[in-house]
């Protein structure tokens, strides 16, 4: 079903309903979940919070609860889309047509009526292979490629504020969720900076205060503001040493993995002026004099070293004056609270702690997530090197392929989807950027991970080429599909993403031979 109207086809529909609420374990869904339940509980909804983790889950999930669901199906009729039979009609009928109307006419009229007859049928029938050429490519391009639209937390938000009921919390949740999709590279340059720019008009609209008495923030208030910053994951939070090394996009333009890529970075906070001592301590105790143009210094030696995407457009927070975060931070330390490696809790409880974490009260379970994530971004950074050093991404044809094996220090880390597809996506990169193969650098990566040693089975996710005018369309999700089927391979496709499937190891390579043949 296509819901146009958001608001009267959908929350006015479950609003007067106890509603059962299904999460995805993902950045972007958690925030559209955090605006649904302030909505909900504005208006008193009543409501059911069930964590899904993948396909598995929702149908046992959907099982369990089967009895009190009602399903509101709206009929098609109200859809107001025309039948087929509305646009074109067959050419039979045209005939008939045609014989009917040339009884009892004059020659002259009767051929002029005829040869406007055939001009007429001459162009439905071309419209008519015009309209299914377009429809089959459409269909081809649904069901051949995955691929992500608007963040659902700004849908979410943008239902809130036709309800005149967004708050700054929820701007901040949609936020949290467009940037997710961009720190994971699901969507284009292009819709992040439109994306960014609808934002950044409610940005104004909710955080905008005169300089009077009347309007000044209290000490506790939340505050957003938009401004360009350093491409650098966590730095306010770390030290500036260890983003630089830990951040994809410049660990991969200085190659950090190699000896020259070590001297490269030293070039580089020389050309700044920045002492060692300073960069290599905790960013909030530099000093105040370097902070003040941290960024413009980091701009202008990044240019001179060929990084002219350094400063980003993105949005960050202040709760008060002690506590501020960029959105990219809240999303690392959200995703590793959500995938943590830490046998303490269920994947429930990761997941109720990551949706606490996005609360302005439990500031305590963000510092903790950011905690995890530097460990995740190091753990990263660090398997990258391993891969690029000891050359495990190799070229199977029409992809590259890179495994990690057991007892891979931090392997454990890389299990999760998530985590998995992250570090597949960062490693495409700095192999773009390290090797000469001109062919090499527009392929798609493969890339698997131990999942359980137990059950003897890998986790295995493809990544789309690492293009500047990547559409970020992904092709694996079918391919796969297609591979596995041929072999009899025993795949499970279970996870939302349809780009990761578990594969069980003794299947691997014949389901890697499949997939070689069917792509090239």
């Amino acid at each position: 079903m296509f819901v146009s109207d958001f608001r009267k086809e959908f929350y006015e529909v479950v609003h007067s309903q106890r509603v059962l609420l299904f999460v995805a374990s993902d950045v972007d869904a958690l925030c559209a979940c955090k605006i649904l339940q302030a909505l909900f509980q504005c208006d008193h909804v009543q409501y059911t919070l069930v964590p899904v983790s993948g396909w598995q889950e929702l149908e046992t999930a959907f099982l369990e609860h089967k009895e009190q669901i009602k399903l509101l199906i709206k009929q098609d009729d109200d859809l107001e889309v025309p039948a087929y039979e509305d646009i074109f009609r067959d050419e039979e009928e045209d005939e008939e047509h045609l014989g009917n109307d040339s009884d009892g006419s004059e020659p002259s009229e009767k051929r002029t009526r005829l040869e406007e007859e055939i001009v007429e049928r001459t162009m439905r029938r071309r419209q008519r292979r015009e309209w299914e050429a377009r429809r089959r490519d459409i269909l081809f391009d649904y069901e051949q490629y995955e691929y992500h639209g608007t963040s659902s937390a700004m849908v979410m938000f943008e239902l809130a504020w036709m309800l005149s009921k967004d708050l700054n919390d929820m701007l901040w949740w949609a936020i949290v969720g467009l940037t997710d999709q961009w720190v994971q590279d699901k969507i284009t340059q292009m819709k992040y900076v439109t994306d960014v720019g609808v934002l950044q008009r409610h940005v104004s609209r909710h955080n905008h205060r005169n300089e009077d008495e009347e309007n000044t923030l209290s000490v506790d208030c939340t505050r957003i503001s938009f401004e360009y910053d350093l491409r650098l994951a966590l730095y306010q939070h770390w030290s500036l040493h260890d983003s630089l090394c830990n951040t994809s996009y410049t660990a991969a333009r200085f190659k950090l993995w190699s000896v020259h890529g070590q001297k490269r970075l030293q070039e580089f906070l020389a050309d700044m002026g920045l002492p060692l001592k300073q960069v290599k301590q905790k960013f909030q105790a530099m000093d105040i004099s370097l902070k003040e143009n941290l960024r413009e210094m980091i701009e202008e030696s990044a240019n001179k070293f060929g990084m002219k995407d350094m400063r980003v457009q993105t949005f960050s927070i202040h709760f008060g004056f002690k506590h501020k975060f960029l959105a990219s931070d809240v999303v690392f330390a959200t995703m590793s609270l959500m995938e943590s490696p830490e046998k303490d809790g269920s994947g429930t409880d990761h997941f109720i702690q990551a949706l606490d974490s996005l609360s302005r009260s439990n500031l305590d379970k963000l510092y903790h997530g950011l905690e995890l994530a530097k460990k995740q971004l190091r753990a990263t950074q660090q398997t990258i090197a391993s891969c690029l050093c000891t050359n495990l991404v190799i070229s199977q044809g029409p992809f590259l392929y890179c495994s990690l094996m057991e007892g891979t220090p931090d392997v454990m880390l890389f299990s999760r989807p998530a985590s998995l597809s992250l570090l597949s996506k960062h490693l495409l990169k700095s192999f773009v950027c390290s090797t000469k193969n001109r062919r090499c650098k527009l392929l798609p990566l493969v890339m698997a991970a131990p999942l359980s040693v137990e059950h003897g089975t890998v986790t295995v996710v493809g990544i789309p080429p690492e293009t500047d005018s990547s559409d970020r369309k992904n092709f694996f999700g079918r391919a796969f599909e297609k591979a596995a089927e041929s072999t009899s391979s025993r795949m499970l496709h279970n996870h939302f993403d349809l780009s990761v499937i578990e594969l069980k190891a003794e299947d691997r390579s014949k389901f890697l031979d499949a997939l070689i043949s069917l792509l090239s």
